[in-house]
């Protein structure tokens, strides 16, 4: 970077590289060594949602094969709302699934180590 009024060069500040794909700005602290999710919460969540997407997925499904021509709402977004549900139905699947063997995994570093009470 050039000063213009100057005649000097800048050095780039620590945030030049902001937003430019490849690059990351180096850790300032402890946070991703120490950094962890809410394992019980995603889990809880996913198996709350799980069904309900499932449900809605089938019902809005339903809906949109028995709408005929003419009927409001149209079948096209009810498909879209069950394509959307049903979507949302993997991604909640696949969470609980990866949730679930992350916990596991955890469970089973926490008993190989000595001293441990589980």
């Amino acid at each position: 970077m050039r000063d213009e009024q100057r005649g000097r060069t800048a050095a780039p500040g620590p945030r030049s590289r902001f937003g430019v794909p490849g690059h990351r700005s180096p850790p300032t602290g402890t946070e991703p060594a120490t950094a962890r999710s809410a394992l019980r919460l995603r889990q809880l969540l996913s198996a709350v949602f799980l069904p309900l997407f499932a449900a809605a997925t089938a019902g809005f499904a339903l809906w949109a094969a028995r709408q005929g021509p003419g009927d409001s709402p149209g079948s096209g977004p009810l498909t879209a709302l069950a394509v959307v549900c049903g979507v949302l139905t993997l991604a909640a699947a696949l969470d609980l699934v990866v949730v679930t063997g992350r916990r596991r995994r955890e469970r089973a570093a926490d008993t190989s180590r000595p001293g441990s009470r589980r």
